[in-house]
């Protein structure tokens, strides 16, 4: 990686493709506006653009400038902005003004890919860092008056719903195969109807270079996949192309995802996008050993993997549609804050509408179960395995009640239980 590249203004020939009036709001935020004006020539670049000009909020905002790492941090310091070294061997700062952090980075060309990372010089030719960009709706940048350049026709494909790869396809996907996952994750939030079919033929192709990913960036991918507010269409697309069965084979049965149209059907009942609960779906019920496998091949995080593992457990299941409050009650008891996940579940499997279900058992209160161990010590039972099975059977009984016996009818029906085992 080299630097040492002088600052300078865009070259000339390089005007704005258009103004964006009024420009966005995200110019007049503190942390970017101070960013921009520290920094001569610098853009905003990337997602704010896009999701400014597709009228969706922005969340976080990235500028890009003509100048090497070093001499961006040396200017914002000099603006009284915070800057913090995230990652200047590639290029990246971050700069915090107000509790807004901005990543800045400098203008790049490619030196050298292997499919998943590259070697960058410094540049400040503008169309050079956009050509290494993954997609033309991502390769657009602003200027803090408004000025809009978009070297490859991405205003146009945000338009019209097409996400196409900057330059040739196969290209950008021999640069970093991670860039087919990503294909799928734009194409669920920005495409409409047909894919691009260029897109469409490369990444078939590129799917052996899918396993050189780690399986870190893998999952990441999958679940912003998964949290899209509707990822069928890309979904079913991944599984034609053959990636899902490369990186999800849980999820695919015969060459399809046999669980896409039950994932497609609650999708569209309001199922929310929770990435773990919709793998659950897609993935459908094992023994634990199988789930564990998944959770391990994606490099889940222990709470993912633990709530994965509750979600998808081969044990009790939930009671007919219609529940009752006692059943509500009993289910909630069983299943905690997995018990509404549990019905979403449930219809996946069977297809019965339990609308009404889910929603009783999310206005309905957890019940406690009032008794613990202690009760039982106090009772003069000695510590053993026989506390573990009075406490069981008092619950038991507390359940099929419908979860409604007090403290004081708990521990009624254990000193009888007790004093019944005593004899």
């Amino acid at each position: 990686m080299s630097a040492g590249v002088a600052a300078r203004p865009p070259p000339e020939g390089d005007p704005p493709q258009a103004r964006i009036v009024p420009p966005p709001e995200f110019l007049s935020w503190p942390g970017p506006r101070a960013v921009l004006a520290a920094l001569p020539g610098a853009r905003a670049v990337g997602g704010c653009v896009r999701d400014a000009l597709a009228g969706l909020p922005v969340r976080d905002v990235d500028v890009a400038a003509p100048l090497p790492p070093e001499a961006i941090a040396e200017r914002l310091r000099a603006a009284g902005l915070k800057v913090f070294e995230t990652g200047l061997a590639h290029g990246t700062v971050t700069a915090v003004l107000a509790r807004q952090p901005v990543e800045v980075t400098s203008l790049r060309r490619d030196v050298a890919t292997d499919g998943r990372h590259a070697t960058v010089e410094w540049t400040t030719d503008w169309r050079a860092d956009a050509a290494r960009r993954d997609f033309t709706i991502n390769a657009m940048s602003l200027s803090a008056e408004g000025d809009l350049w978009d070297y490859f026709g991405g205003r146009e494909d945000l338009a019209r719903g097409v996400v196409r790869f900057v330059g040739d396809p196969a290209t950008r996907l021999a640069e970093d195969y991670l860039r087919a996952l990503r294909f799928f994750r734009f194409h669920a939030r920005y495409g409409r109807g047909a894919p691009d079919p260029a897109a469409v033929a490369a990444i078939r192709a590129a799917v052996p270079g899918l396993a050189r990913l780690s399986a870190e960036r893998v999952w990441m991918e999958i679940k912003r996949l998964l949290e899209a507010p509707d990822p069928c269409d890309a979904l079913a697309l991944m599984a034609a192309t053959g990636v899902l069965a490369a990186v999800l084979p849980e999820a695919v049965e015969g060459g399809r995802a046999a669980r896409l149209p039950a994932l497609r059907r609650l999708v569209a009942a309001g199922l929310p996008p929770d990435p773990v609960l919709r793998l659950a779906v897609l993935v459908g019920e094992g023994p634990p050993r199988r789930i564990g496998v998944l959770a391990a091949r994606l490099r889940m995080s222990g709470e993912e993997r633990d709530r994965l593992a509750r979600l998808l457990a081969e044990g009790e299941a939930p009671p007919e549609p219609g529940l009752d409050d006692d059943e509500a009650r009993r289910l909630l008891a069983l299943r905690g804050a997995d018990a509404v996940d549990a019905l979403w579940l449930a219809e996946a499997r069977d297809g019965r509408d339990r609308a009404a279900d889910r929603a009783r058992a999310a206005a309905t209160p957890v019940p406690v179960f009032p008794l613990t161990g202690a009760d039982v010590l106090a009772l003069g039972v000695p510590e053993g395995p026989r506390i573990g099975a009075l406490i069981r059977a008092v619950r038991d009984r507390w359940l099929a009640g419908g979860c409604t016996a007090d403290r004081a009818t708990c521990l009624a029906w254990l000193r009888e239980l007790a004093g019944a085992a005593a004899v």
